[in-house]
C-alpha cells in the first residue's frame, strides 16, 4: 500500500550561477527519486527553499528541466540565521511510496551533508 511520505534533502551550491544550480538541483531530485525508487507518476509537489544569498535562478527551473511539468513545483527564501550554511537549497518531496518512515533516503548532498551527518550521505 502506498501512502503520502515527505523526501528531504539539501545541496549546497559552489557559486551563484545558474549552471551550477542547474547542476546541483538536478543531482539532488535524481537522488532522492531514485534512492527511494520513486516514479515521475509517483511525485505529488515539490517545495524548495533557497538560502537569500542565491539569485541566479529558481530551484525548480531544474525540476522543470527534468522533465516534471506535471509536477506542481514552488520555490520560497529559506529565513536568514545568523551563521546558517551558505548557498543552500533545501527541498522537500512529498510522493506516493510504499516505504516505512524509517526506510526513506533522505539525502544532503555536497556541502550540505554537515546540515544532517546522522545520515550518512553521500
Amino acid at each position: 500500500m502506498s501512502l503520502v511520505r515527505a523526501f528531504r534533502g539539501a545541496t549546497q551550491l559552489s557559486v551563484d550561477s545558474t549552471s551550477e544550480m542547474q547542476e546541483a538541483v538536478i543531482e539532488l531530485l535524481s537522488a532522492i527519486i531514485d534512492s527511494n525508487r520513486l516514479s515521475k507518476e509517483d511525485l505529488i509537489s515539490i517545495l524548495f527553499t533557497a538560502t537569500p544569498d542565491l539569485r541566479c535562478d529558481f530551484p525548480a527551473a531544474a525540476g522543470r528541466s527534468m522533465g516534471l511539468n506535471d509536477v506542481p513545483l514552488i520555490c520560497a527564501q529559506e529565513i536568514e540565521v545568523k551563521g546558517a550554511l551558505e548557498r543552500t537549497v533545501r527541498v522537500m518531496v512529498h510522493a506516493y511510496s510504499p516505504l516505512s518512515r524509517k526506510e526513506i533516503a533522505h539525502k544532503y548532498l555536497r556541502g550540505a551533508a554537515v546540515l544532517r551527518p546522522d545520515l550518512g550521505n553521500s
